[in-house]
């Protein structure tokens, strides 16, 4: 597996409700436009929405999401972080984001999952839980068949068969846009080395993060595959704070309720957490493990997240210039 030295930093999340709360939550438009014109400005090089059916908290559709951010941006990179595939027919799917592949001007990433943690979306979506790894492989055989744009067939164990189907136009991005895989479990890791074009992972340290590549460059081996062009994600749940007690304090509240469950050990091992200096260095470690997308989710109130975008870019950004700013050759 070759990488580049070069570090990119996207932003997680467009909509999200302040937690706690109560009442109605209305989105607005001004709302996701001056996030993303923010995010832009302050020099971050990409933005991505995780996808539930069902959830702890409200949540919107990615793909949605996005499209409409791709008309208030016409630079950040675009990603799904992660879509939960399994939960749907991969033939629409593989429709809606060859629209949006165009409609971004080829400024999109398609990372894809299994998710699992809330079995109630998997129940109303009418999808066993235990055939979510095989539906992904076979979804994404689906998806790249279509994205071809010629007439294609196939006959699987969960679609098909259909015969001699071209869905058109094919997608901006030759081959389609970028399929990078979610997972920690090693039959997920194999599966990325087989057939994946990069890696998203969340809730791992650094560690963990490079073995887990190492399962997959060795997958990759055993497949006889060269990856080349390789994406090596993280989603890193982070706060900025005067230091790093009052960072926990904040994240363990917010991920205690939208994961439904008591997160402060958790928040204290996969978190980068504290003053900007602290989440730097959890940054470079996560660097020198192989990451090259960090993606930040930027835990807190809602009404503090442009403050913390503002001041991740304006505090903890330049302790990292060396590697943003590195050759990507």
């Amino acid at each position: 597996m070759q990488l580049d030295s070069k570090l990119r930093i996207g932003i997680q999340t467009i909509h999200r409700r302040t937690e706690p709360a109560t009442g109605v939550w209305h989105p607005r438009v001004d709302d996701l436009v001056q996030l993303v014109e923010t995010v832009d400005n302050c020099g971050y090089d990409s933005l991505w929405v995780g996808d539930h059916v069902s959830f702890a908290i409200p949540v919107l559709d990615p793909l949605l999401q996005l499209a409409q951010a791709a008309v208030a941006s016409r630079r950040l990179t675009l990603g799904t972080s992660v879509y939960l595939l399994p939960l749907r027919h991969p033939a629409p799917v593989a429709k809606q984001v060859v629209t949006l592949d165009h409609l971004s001007e080829g400024r999109l990433i398609f990372g894809v999952g299994v998710g699992g943690e809330f079995p109630k979306e998997y129940e109303v979506c009418g999808v066993p839980r235990n055939e979510r790894g095989a539906r992904l492989a076979e979804g994404v055989a689906v998806v790249r068949k279509l994205w071809s744009g010629e007439p294609v067939s196939h006959s699987g164990r969960f679609y098909g068969p259909f015969t001699d189907v071209a869905m058109r136009p094919p997608p901006r991005q030759p081959g389609g846009p970028p399929l990078w895989f979610a997972g920690r479990t090693d039959p997920a890791l194999n599966r990325i080395g087989r057939i994946g074009d990069g890696y998203l992972s969340y809730v791992v340290t650094p560690q963990m993060y490079r073995d887990a590549l190492a399962k997959i460059a060795a997958a990759a081996a055993n497949a006889n595959r060269q990856l080349r062009n390789f994406g090596t994600a993280h989603l890193l749940f982070t706060r900025l704070d005067d230091t790093y007690e009052k960072a926990l304090d904040v994240a363990t509240e917010a991920l205690s309720i939208r994961y439904a469950m008591d997160f402060r050990k958790p928040a204290m091992r996969y978190c980068a957490l504290g003053t900007p200096a602290q989440v730097a260095e959890r940054i470079r470690e996560f660097h020198a493990a192989g990451l090259r997308h960090v993606i930040l989710d930027l835990l807190g109130p809602y009404e503090q997240r442009f403050r913390q975008i503002e001041r991740f870019a304006a505090e903890a950004m330049p302790l990292l210039k060396d590697l943003t700013e590195a050759s990507s050759g």
